[in-house]
């Protein structure tokens, strides 16, 4: 199984949303975490109700700090935003460190349609991301 840990500042939106795309779609050939360099103590709401609109299960997500992982050997570490790749540990020689900068979701200004549509299309750009890491990969 290859290990890949998603990185963003707060870990409230992209980094979970790909931590649970990656899980459904490496349908077991990859397990998937997330953890923010700044975590924000929560998940965004707005981050649930559009994964659990998509069918995906959102129990047990929560906002996780870098250092919980600390220990932890990854195969694959990708920072999903421009902050966290500034903040982004060392990682071990044989760990593939990748970039997917991606729009913070959780800053977006407007009315509720506007932010969860604005939602919406990041995760959906996090889900093509990954569908193509999945197929490049093998």
């Amino acid at each position: 199984m290859i290990k890949v840990l998603f990185i963003c500042t707060g870990n409230s939106a992209r980094s979970i949303m790909a931590e649970v795309l990656m899980n459904h779609h490496g349908k077991g050939k990859y397990q998937a975490f997330s953890a923010g360099a700044k975590p924000s103590g929560e998940v965004n709401l707005l981050t649930l109700d559009i994964l659990e609109s998509r069918g995906h299960s959102t129990n047990n997500l929560r906002s996780k700090s870098i250092d919980e992982f600390n220990e932890e050997l990854f195969d694959v570490v990708v920072t999903v935003c421009d902050n966290a790749r500034e903040s982004c540990p060392v990682w071990p020689s044989k760990t593939d460190v990748l970039h997917w900068s991606f729009p913070d979701p959780a800053a977006f200004e407007g009315t509720i349609s506007d932010k969860k549509q604005f939602f919406m299309d990041i995760c959906q750009d996090v889900e093509r991301t990954i569908n193509k890491f999945i197929k490049d990969r093998g």
